[in-house]
């Protein structure tokens, strides 16, 4: 059979603040316990979060490099297709304009020889 055992409220309440104060010192032993190698650790970990943000902060020069790069390529590319088109466009107008520079030519070859036509047909009448 079971053994009763009677407590009172008082005898909990004091097996609870014992126990309570027991915790209590072992926290705070092992809090002694780590004083020493807390610092060391506090400092490793500031060594580390400085590593990890010059890490980071060379990650972000290196895209700002390279997104610089990529802008500069870009319009290079966009200088050398605009020259492109002026050109293009620039050689059009100078066809263009030997064109109806040609037109002109014929236009006066034709009048002159229609002149030189007219000329020998009064030299033949009146001769």
């Amino acid at each position: 059979m079971k053994a009763i055992k009677n407590k009172d409220l008082n005898d909990r309440r004091g097996n609870a603040k014992d126990a309570k104060a027991a915790q209590l010192e072992a926290y705070r032993a092992a809090i002694a316990a780590a004083a020493p190698n807390r610092e060391a650790r506090q400092a490793e970990r500031m060594a580390i979060a400085e590593a990890r943000d010059a890490r980071r902060a060379e990650r972000e020069r290196l895209k700002l490099e390279e997104q610089t790069r990529i802008a500069a390529e870009a319009a290079e590319r966009e200088a050398a297709i605009a020259a492109a088109a002026r050109a293009e466009a620039e050689e059009r107008e100078a066809a263009n304009k030997a064109r109806i520079a040609r037109v002109f030519e014929d236009e006066a070859a034709r009048k002159a020889e229609r002149d030189r036509r007219y000329a020998a047909r009064k030299a033949r009448k009146a001769g």
